[in-house]
């Protein structure tokens, strides 16, 4: 990423926290309350000490939660006109933005009642510095969508994998970045902007929309879904380092959290070949967080069987076939409608895991 490690925190399966925010906030602080006499030195090195960090913050920080926006129903209300697309994206945050101060609000007072006492015990040094136990988390909001979204502003012409797609898409996340400075501004509290995991969002918003609007264009045959935030969809490419070329800039734009899946099915037997390939994307992609996902079938005599296998290839039995679902490696069974129709379109990405070199190359074509 464009990011300085010691600047990022990963504190669940895909946040990513900007802690420069943090430590220009804390440093300003300090400043004030040593230069008004709020705090001695030696407290000041107590808070240094106590925090583990510049700040005595540190890593005591995350989201106070996470607001989603619904990207395809904005491009349907759009209907192509891209200045009332960004109209209706700036209602929609501003709502957001309402929600999450009145929840750091709630939560603030919450915790100085007592109701969070484990909570309040680990942010106390953080209640030293700024008077507030919350100060150092974050408001979040996350998006979903950008590749329906684009497709209802064209009128299903192409989504997010054309190059114009890519661009709106850019266009986009620069602009909700820009909006997120100016809230941090007017309330004095920090934001980011996060690729929403949106397990069940992704079916739910769809299902919602598509009895509301049934001409408005989502993913999937027998069931809606939304393709996660702005990835590509999910049977675009069995190229894994044409996605990954796609999604680079876009993925590295998100200052809370996203993540690059690598879905392999059983393509993978040799864990040198998995070193190999992270090492090459780790060398020439500035994405911040990528996972490896094998699919796998567990039978209940036999156990792991590389690959999807609906029964036993040994006894017959029924396995229980594993995948990712965002973050977690569940049985697929166990998903929502809207994710096992996902999983049914989805494409696994082949192995050729290049050199360096012809990596570059790849990425410059």
């Amino acid at each position: 990423s464009d990011m300085d490690p010691d600047d990022v925190r990963s504190m669940c399966c895909r946040l990513r926290l900007d802690n420069e925010e943090i430590r220009k906030r804390a440093e300003q602080a300090l400043m004030f309350a040593v230069e008004t006499g709020k705090k001695s030195e030696k407290e000041l090195e107590e808070l240094k000490r106590r925090g583990g960090g510049l700040f005595g913050a540190n890593p005591l920080t995350g989201s106070i939660g996470v607001v989603t926006i619904n990207l395809p129903r904005i491009g349907y209300e759009a209907n192509g006109n891209v200045e009332k697309f960004f109209e209706i994206l700036a209602k929609r945050m501003d709502i957001a933005k309402e929600s999450l101060e009145i929840k750091r609000k709630v939560i603030e007072e919450f915790t100085q009642m007592g109701m969070y006492p484990y909570a309040k015990f680990y942010l106390r040094s953080v209640y030293d510095l700024y008077g507030q136990y919350w100060a150092n988390h974050f408001n979040t909001i996350g998006i979903i969508g950008m590749h329906e979204a684009i497709l209802n502003m064209t009128g299903g012409k192409y989504g997010i994998e054309h190059p114009n797609g890519r661009e709106f898409a850019v266009k986009v996340m620069k602009w909700m970045r820009e909006r997120l400075v100016e809230y941090q501004k007017e309330t004095g509290n920090i934001y980011n902007l996060e690729a929403s995991p949106a397990e069940g969002a992704s079916y739910r918003l769809a299902r919602i929309d598509k009895k509301e609007y049934p001409d408005i264009i989502t993913s999937g045959e027998s069931e809606p879904y939304y393709t996660n935030s702005t990835f590509l969809p999910v049977y675009y490419t069995e190229d894994m380092f044409e996605a990954l070329d796609h999604q680079d800039e876009l993925q590295s734009l998100y200052t809370g959290g996203t993540v690059f899946h690598g879905f392999l099915g059983e393509n993978i037997t040799d864990p040198g070949v998995v070193k190999e390939l992270v090492r090459v994307i780790a060398e020439n992609y500035t994405l911040p967080y990528i996972t490896i996902t094998p699919t796998y079938s567990i039978c209940p005599d036999h156990g792991y069987i590389p690959g999807e296998h609906e029964r036993c290839p040994i006894c017959g039995k029924e396995t229980e076939v594993y995948s990712r679902v965002v973050g977690y490696l569940r049985p697929i069974k166990s998903w929502n409608d809207g994710k096992q129709e996902e999983f049914k379109q989805r494409l696994e990405f082949s192995v050729k895991v290049p050199s360096s070199k012809e990596a570059r190359q790849l990425k410059n074509r």
